[in-house]
């Protein structure tokens, strides 16, 4: 199975958890900022809700998105007060023609001194079993 890790972050949060996701599947985690030119199977993509949706930058990423090289994207993230992103990701995803997996990863995410400390070791160690879950 051929995968790919992709995120886009404003406070590291993310970027810390495809990290520790892209470690667990043997994939490096790259900013959405690098183009998806490989064919692969499941496309890891590490998002948060920005003024209550996602940002502009990771919906044009996903309408770049050549339905013919993503199998599917699982999609995973944090943020401080909403939760998951699913659904507005799986709307850019539908009008890309790419199938979007039915589970994800979120936990919470430090942001202002809310949460502090989040994602924790915890929260990476529990990203990095879902996204091996996922490859089995």
């Amino acid at each position: 199975m051929t995968v790919a890790v992709r995120y886009y972050t404003k406070t590291g949060n993310t970027k810390r958890l495809a990290e520790a996701v892209a470690a667990a599947v043997g994939a490096e985690a790259l900013p959405i900022s690098t183009p998806v030119d490989e064919t692969v199977d499941v496309l890891f993509l590490g998002n948060s809700y920005y003024a209550f949706s996602i940002d502009p930058e990771v919906r044009d990423f996903i309408r770049s998105l050549d339905k013919n090289k993503v199998g599917r994207i699982v999609n995973f993230g944090s943020a401080a007060m909403l939760n998951s992103t699913w659904k507005k990701v799986k709307a850019e995803a539908d009008k890309a023609g790419i199938a979007m997996d039915v589970r994800e990863f979120h936990c919470k995410g430090e942001f202002k001194g809310i949460h502090k400390g989040k994602p924790d070791e915890a929260d990476l160690a529990a990203a990095a079993e879902f996204a091996k879950a996922i490859i089995e």
